[in-house]
């Protein structure tokens, strides 16, 4: 048995979404008692930390409606139906910013919001990068302003509450850490 471990009696899935699907579930809490728990059931989504030959980080500056603002994020996409993580970043990356990888590196999966959603993102770090013959190739639904800024800037925005979600807070302080190893 998990250490406080929470048995499924029943499962209602309340709504099925483009992106994610809604459950109701009555669990058997670890003291006997029963609760009902609301979950986000997400395919997961990868993340890109792509620097430049110059140590510039690639960003882009996307409205984000559940937060009603702009914000400035890592390249990052939902994993589609059997995908490879790996096959939808190097993806995402040329659709969002118009540069290709040599190489990959998982840097971490992590969850999002465990409190009610099951979304993994993969976090890769993007190596050997070169702009993309097509250039960016966005989404109908999509706009974003690329962006090339140092780390300096980067930890600005942060401080700005420009970039205000964790994956990219992570990317950020995680390629600090990198670049500090290598200089």
């Amino acid at each position: 048995m998990k250490k406080f471990e929470e048995k499924t009696i029943s499962s209602n899935r309340i709504y099925e979404g483009k992106i994610i699907n809604l459950k109701v579930d009555e669990v058997s809490l670890p003291n006997g008692n029963t609760s009902k728990r609301e979950l986000v059931e997400h395919p997961g989504a990868v993340a890109l930390v792509a620097l430049t030959p110059d140590n510039k980080i690639i960003l882009v500056e996307q409205y984000r409606k559940a937060l009603e603002r702009t914000i400035v994020e890592i390249p990052a996409g939902k994993i589609e139906k059997g995908e490879a993580p790996e096959v939808t970043a190097l993806r995402e990356l040329e659709e969002e910013t118009g540069y290709t990888a040599e190489k990959l590196d998982l840097i971490q999966s992590f969850s999002t919001s465990p409190g009610f959603a099951d979304e993994i993102i993969h976090l890769y770090a993007a190596e050997g990068l070169s702009k993309a013959t097509s250039g960016a190739v966005l989404d109908d639904d999509e706009f974003v302003e690329l962006m090339e800024v140092s780390i300096e800037e980067a930890e600005q925005m942060m401080k700005e509450n420009r970039i205000y979600d964790a994956k990219t807070a992570f990317a950020v302080l995680w390629a600090k850490q990198k670049l500090s190893i290598e200089n």
